[in-house]
């Protein structure tokens, strides 16, 4: 395994997955979180911001799992590989999580599919990321 290479590819998921999860829950359910019934089920928003940094933290531990994940696994297939293991990743946790979340927190079914949806995507994307960061060196043919 490849150290240092772990470690940037670990960092580089972290940083899609904190732009993809600014797209998905401030851009594209942003007027979904805004109904009264999604809303209701919230902390308020200053509460929220002011536990921010514990998503980070378990964002980056996050990250850093799912990378190390994939590099155990790895098989040097390329871009098909990330986009399995995103797959695999994102029925494991997005699937789990979205069903989970329905049925403990009073939110409408349609959330609950598009977090699942939404992560599904996510993790592919993440996948992809992986793979095209955590790839051998080409070898430099001796003369």
């Amino acid at each position: 395994m490849n150290t240092k290479k772990l470690l940037i590819t670990a960092l580089a998921v972290f940083i899609v997955a904190e732009v993809t999860n600014y797209l998905i829950h401030t851009v594209i359910l942003s007027s979904t979180y805004a109904l009264e019934e999604v809303a209701k089920a919230f902390r308020p928003m200053e509460e929220m911001e002011s536990k921010m940094w514990v998503m980070w933290v378990v964002d980056l531990i996050w990250s850093f799992f799912f990378a190390f994940f994939f590099v155990k696994g790895y098989e040097n297939k390329g871009i098909m590989e990330g986009v399995r293991f995103g797959i695999y990743i994102g029925l494991f946790v997005s699937l789990v999580t979205a069903y989970a979340q329905y049925v403990v927190y009073p939110i409408p079914y349609s959330v609950a599919f598009q977090w699942f949806l939404y992560g599904l995507i996510q993790s592919v994307l993440l996948g992809v990321v992986a793979a095209l960061i955590y790839k051998p060196q080409p070898k430099i043919a001796e003369s």
